[in-house]
């Protein structure tokens, strides 16, 4: 069977091009030889369950271990409603499990009681059963996938302070149980609120307190991406630049496994076929990148974190203020609003400060929240025209002289906090249908400096640098004009163009152009 790069589902070795996740897997080894009981919790399509895939095959190969590997996504949620019926179905799981690695007298043991186990009392027993059967020649670990599916239930964490009182009671010699239980899920099930009283107050169950923090980077580093592009180059026989295009893939996706593998598919299926020279440039990566963050380009995941932003608008207001108007908050997740942004994939979990976890979500959320403008009102549109077009590009300095004659005609006082919230969306709306459809904008965040915004613009074979930045006085000025200047050879470029946005009262709409160093500098005040 030819390999592919999968983006759907479960990654199997042998069928699909995977990252080398020896090392992640070595050191979540470890946890289970200590006896740890542990939540993955890690965004959608993050690769959690292709890891217990194959942590449980790892495990399976050993003499001295058997893992059964089970999900509750297939479970039906009324099941969750009848304590008899789930345990009935949890044993049935198990059985399955058994039978699929060949251990009929674990299957038979397990089939003995399915049918006959009313409540979780009787289910320690069976468990308890279960794990004598197997020592001490071997050690058993339990590994669920989707768990949060059902962690709104009370069912579900009687379930899990039933593991924790054995795992307690092993500790005592007065029991036996997993040697190691892992849970899989979005959410961390030490702190998943539940809705266990009858007037549906919510409060943090604690029945998984006995669970010791999993620190393992599920996330693909350039090395690990550069492994599974060896061995794609091996299979295709071509010899591309492949630390560099391992730089350019974690540079858009910051090694989000779904990301990644999407973007090494655009390339293998779509970008490189037509071509008679196989080969992978980063220009390839470039294309790719272009091709996901598209607005008619849907996934699953797209739609997720749309409606993750959509159905929680404390959440949305944190990351619009931090993608758009640079806001500076501290990484602090015991704050609700920062831990469920991090737990949804939206915000990154490194450093100081709360940062969207990667450039392709970056461009997908501020194109989403680009088109709420646009739909809110005409106030908001531009019309595009022939005007703003050149033989070989844009005319960049018209396009800013036309938007800051459109403020100056919309603006009023009673605007200024909706300018000063709001004023470089506005400009990336301004932009949109300018370009649509014959070029693209992409937006290079400045961590750590709320002041300035870098807009890149491809339109036909050429680039145009845009700072978007607040004014802050003559002398942050003269900063902003260095930095520019410094980003400008980054792309080997002479002329660039500065968007200041000025919320003094007596500011005034100037242009001017500004010869700073070997650079030539349109710039407006707004």
């Amino acid at each position: 069977m030819r390999k592919k790069f999968n983006d759907t589902g479960l990654c199997v070795p042998g069928r699909h091009y995977m990252a080398d996740t020896s090392r992640k897997i070595a050191q979540i080894m470890q946890l289970v030889e200590e006896g740890e009981y542990f939540t993955i919790n890690r965004p959608r399509q993050f690769g959690k369950t292709t890891i217990l895939s194959l942590l449980a095959g790892r495990l399976n190969r050993r003499d001295d271990y058997v893992a059964a590997n089970i999900s509750f996504e297939a479970i039906d949620a009324g099941i969750f409603g009848n304590q008899e019926r789930f345990i009935t179905v949890f044993l049935d799981m198990l059985m399955t499990e058994f039978e699929f690695l060949e251990m009929p007298r674990l299957s038979e043991l397990i089939g003995q009681h399915i049918g006959q186990t009313a409540d979780m009392h009787a289910l320690s027993g069976v468990l308890t059963k279960l794990v004598r059967a197997v020592l001490p020649e071997k050690s058993l670990v339990l590994l669920i996938d989707e768990v949060d599916k059902s962690s709104d239930n009370q069912l579900f964490l009687n379930f899990i302070g039933m593991l924790r009182q054995k795992y307690l009671r092993r500790s005592e010699g007065k029991d036996h149980t997993f040697q190691s239980v892992i849970l899989a899920g979005v959410h961390d099930v030490k702190t998943l609120k539940a809705k266990i009283r009858p007037d549906d107050e919510r409060k943090y169950n604690s029945p998984w307190n006995i669970a010791v923090d999993f620190t393992v980077d599920l996330s693909f580093s350039p090395d690990e991406i550069g492994g599974m592009l060896h061995e794609y180059s091996r299979d295709k026989g071509i010899h591309p630049d492949i630390p560099a295009i391992a730089e350019r893939l974690h540079y858009y996706t910051s090694g989000y496994p779904y990301l990644v593998s999407k973007l090494c598919k655009f390339t293998d299926e779509q970008i490189v076929p037509p071509r008679e020279d196989r080969n992978w440039s980063v220009a390839d990566v470039d294309e790719a990148f272009a091709m996901i963050v598209r607005e008619s380009y849907s996934t699953t995941l797209f739609d997720s974190l749309t409606k993750n932003l959509e159905n929680n608008r404390e959440l949305y207001e944190n990351v619009f203020g931090i993608l758009i108007n640079g806001r500076r908050i501290p990484l602090n997740t015991s704050v609700p609003v920062i831990h469920q942004g991090c737990l949804y994939g939206i915000l990154g979990n490194s450093g100081e400060e709360c940062v969207i976890h990667n450039r392709i979500y970056e461009q997908r959320i501020y194109s989403y929240m680009m088109t709420k403008r646009l739909t809110s009102g005409p106030e908001l549109s531009a019309a595009p025209g022939p005007e703003y077009h050149t033989e070989d590009g844009l005319d960049v300095a018209l396009i800013l002289r036309r938007f800051q004659a459109f403020l100056k005609e919309h603006a009023s006082d009673r605007d200024e906090k909706f300018l000063e919230r709001e004023g470089r969306l506005l400009f990336l709306s301004f932009l949109r249908p300018i370009i649509n459809g014959r070029g693209f904008e992409f937006k290079e965040p400045n961590v750590g400096d709320e002041r300035r915004m870098d807009l890149v613009i491809t339109y036909k074979s050429r680039r145009y640098v845009v700072e978007l930045k607040r004014w802050y006085g003559p002398k942050a000025h003269q900063e902003g004009l260095g930095q520019l200047s410094d980003y400008l050879d980054t792309y080997t470029l002479r002329d660039g163009y500065l968007l200041i946005y000025d919320f003094r009262k007596k500011k005034e709409y100037r242009q001017e152009e500004i010869l700073f160093r070997d650079k030539r500098i349109f710039a407006v005040w707004v």
